[in-house]
């Protein structure tokens, strides 16, 4: 009678493993800012850190290898406690990997003549933050610069981008240096507010956002610093046909970024 040898499970990883007991550190936005590493947790943020080499370590329970063999044939198994103790959401993916991602300086990013920049000033919502990288890599921006609030690099902000953290640079820098910078190299900072001097509508009727643009978007709940608003070239604000209040960051976001990108392709298309 033949014999079928059984394949040979890999050991799952001690919680007092040593490569475990860094990852875990990560949920920190201390040691993230130390180590220059963070988590990446979910198939579709592991399938594109992957895809750009920003992986230094991967983890996964035997239930997401079951789901995702193709993304984690190199990875340690852990127990789903263990996963649970990765992740900073409601509903563990048990896929984590921790990553590094270099991400180039504000000087750099402007020597490269950016057309579309984008800047979340303040914005405390994880999931607002992700949406706005993730709008912004859809709408084909150079680059998204955030100058306090949370950490970019924070799990929920890191799933909720959806894997378009590894798509554009992704910095922490200061609005006044960022406008600075800008005014130098001729691209224009427009500052949304809801009490702005001039509409989206007007700046798309006159051409206004044809040109190199930085978007500046302020706290959920205060909207841009006054000064802030008058060191930028424009106000603006998002006209509002029907009866609601006003829109989320978010949407305001989209709206603006799909604005300038739409005007933008337009003039390299003729």
């Amino acid at each position: 009678m033949a014999l079928h040898r059984r394949r040979r499970l890999p050991d799952l990883l001690s919680s007092n493993n040593a490569r475990l007991a860094s990852a875990r550190r990560l949920t920190s936005r201390k040691d993230r800012r130390e180590t220059g590493r963070f988590l990446a947790e979910g198939a579709q943020a592991v399938r594109e850190a992957l895809a750009v080499g920003a992986v230094v370590e991967l983890f996964a329970t035997a239930e997401a290898r079951d789901r995702h063999p193709e993304l984690s044939a190199d990875a340690a198994e852990i127990s789903a406690r263990d996963a649970a103790a990765l992740s900073e959401t409601v509903t563990p993916q048990g896929l984590v990997a921790v990553c590094r991602l270099p991400q180039p300086a504000l000087a750099e990013v402007l020597e490269r003549r950016p057309r579309l920049l984008v800047a979340p000033v303040a914005c405390n919502e994880p999931g607002n933050l992700g949406a706005i990288i993730r709008t912004a890599d859809a709408a084909g921006a150079d680059a998204v610069l955030v100058d306090g609030g949370v950490d970019p690099y924070n799990g929920k902000v890191v799933r909720a981008t959806a894997g378009s953290l590894f798509h554009l640079p992704v910095l922490a820098c200061s609005s006044v240096e960022l406008l600075a910078g800008c005014r130098q190299r001729g691209v224009q900072a427009l500052a949304t507010t809801g009490r702005g001097t001039s509409t989206l509508d007007e700046l798309i009727d006159d051409g206004t956002l044809v040109g190199p643009t930085l978007w500046l978007f302020g706290n959920e709940a205060h909207g841009l610093a006054g000064p802030l608003i008058e060191q930028a070239d424009l106000s603006v604000r998002v006209p509002i046909y029907g009866r609601a209040e006003s829109l989320n960051l978010a949407a305001t976001a989209a709206v603006c970024l799909y604005a300038s990108a739409r005007q933008q392709r337009q003039r390299e298309t003729g």
